[in-house]
């Protein structure tokens, strides 16, 4: 049996935690990932007969029954992860019957996993239910992001929009568009049920003042996706307050989602 701290998957999630603390977009305790992971790859670095303990998980999730994921621990520091992988992460598998999570590995000094679980589990099956490759989820607190919430106007076609005229390469990289929830309490299944739906329909959705959920096929993707948002999100910030003299016209969209070969919502632009 393989160490299972030499996992291409635990190395994956230690880079990934760090690099988003590093960018000020998980402060404290904020932030949570889960990452669906390959039943064979898993056991070559664990016993999938020996189940720790089990831990509800608060919601039904039938069609994950089997699955395996490494999950970010809840009330743990994203800064912390790299140094300490088997306090901050676990690994789980939903078991038989849909609210059990039977852990694997992990949470060594008795936590458990994230409280958005039942979120992120439904974003799975939705993301699931539209492309079969998606295995992330990630949700984070991204600085300009998050302020563009505050002096913006949170409609998914003109948010969208104006994130789309920021960056030549935004179209091509989320040209689904972002959704948006308005304020809801977190932490609950109600706005894991809201997220799902969106889910259905873009890989990015904002949680009004609060973040955004991410979803893809790797982390990378993932994180790639999160991390162009708010790259947009911080040239508004830069410049909204300045006269606009130059901008990336909708005909220029066209050509550039068009000459990348992206599916991209045709509705969300103005032509």
């Amino acid at each position: 049996m393989k160490d299972i701290l030499t996992a291409p998957f635990v190395e994956e999630m230690k880079r990934t935690t760090a690099n988003m603390y590093r960018l000020g977009w998980d402060e404290r305790n904020g932030g949570n990932i889960s990452y669906m992971l390959d039943e064979k790859e898993v056991a070559e670095y664990l016993d999938l007969t020996k189940v720790i303990r089990t831990i509800s998980t608060g919601f039904n999730a039938p069609s994950l029954v089997g699955r395996i994921f490494i999950v970010t621990g809840t009330g743990k520091y994203f800064k912390n992860v790299k140094s300490d992988p088997e306090n901050n992460l676990g690994i789980i598998r939903i078991a038989e019957d849909g609210t059990t999570a039977e852990l694997l590995w992990g949470y060594a000094d008795g936590g458990r996993f994230t409280s958005e679980l039942p979120a992120h589990l439904m974003s799975h099956m939705a993301r699931l239910s539209v492309d079969p490759e998606n295995r992330v989820v990630i949700h984070s607190h991204p600085t300009n992001t998050l302020a563009m919430n505050f002096v913006h106007e949170l409609d998914e076609k003109k948010f969208t929009h104006t994130l789309w005229e920021m960056c030549t390469e935004c179209i091509v990289v989320f040209p689904d568009g972002l959704g948006i929830l308005p304020w809801m309490l977190c932490g609950t299944n109600e706005i894991g049920e809201a997220t799902a739906e969106k889910m259905k329909e873009f890989r990015l959705v904002i949680w009004s003042m609060h973040g955004i959920y991410g979803a893809g096929k790797s982390l990378d993707e993932t994180f790639g996706l999160i991390e162009t948002v708010e790259k947009a999100a911080q040239i508004y910030m830069l410049t909204a307050h300045l006269p606009r003299v130059n901008t990336i016209k909708d005909e220029d969209m066209v050509t550039l989602a068009e000459f990348f070969g992206v599916d991209y919502r045709r509705d969300f632009l103005d032509l």
